[in-house]
């Protein structure tokens, strides 16, 4: 079977920057798996999927505009010290929750000065070229239920 709408794909994969820094992989853990077509990953690894069986090996390479966006600049924000009550040391690269009008949104520490908190809400690889090594190891076809539901249930189905 290959990958296509309305399908559960699992794959194993590394994902480096440009430099072959590992970012991420699934080596000693469980495949992902995913249902093809509802923007459950990144939209190059998606498309570059389609087509894809079983004991399919390959490489992909996903620009910032098919991964995670270039940055948004109106995501970073600096605010007051006194935003993070109840933080006694801060330093950057912490996540925090921020509540928005939009609704909740992570952000990172990008830069102290003194009480100014510089924070991004961009994604931490918003404007990086991903790099993936890809070994499908299933596909199957997916349930009605998964499809209505737009994510993979686990054994059994799963249960909101």
């Amino acid at each position: 079977m290959q990958i296509a709408e309305r399908t559960v794909a699992s794959f194993h994969y590394t994902l480096t920057d440009d430099s072959g820094q590992v970012i991420d992989s699934s080596s000693g853990h469980a495949p992902l798996t995913y249902l093809h077509g509802a923007g459950n990953i990144v939209p190059g690894l998606e498309k570059a999927m389609i087509g894809r069986s079983a004991g399919d090996a390959f490489n992909v390479v996903v620009a910032p505009e098919e991964g995670y966006g270039e940055p948004n600049q109106m995501l970073v924000q600096v605010v007051p010290r006194a935003a993070f009550q109840g933080v006694e040391e801060l330093a950057v690269g912490m996540e925090f929750q921020a509540h928005t009008p939009q609704g909740p949104m992570s952000v990172a520490i990008a830069k102290i000065e003194g009480d100014e908190i510089t924070v991004d809400g961009n994604h931490p690889l918003a404007g990086r070229t991903l790099h993936f090594a890809i070994e499908v190891t299933d596909v199957r076809e997916a349930s009605l239920e998964e499809v209505m539901h737009g994510h993979v249930h686990g054994e059994g189905g799963h249960h909101h």
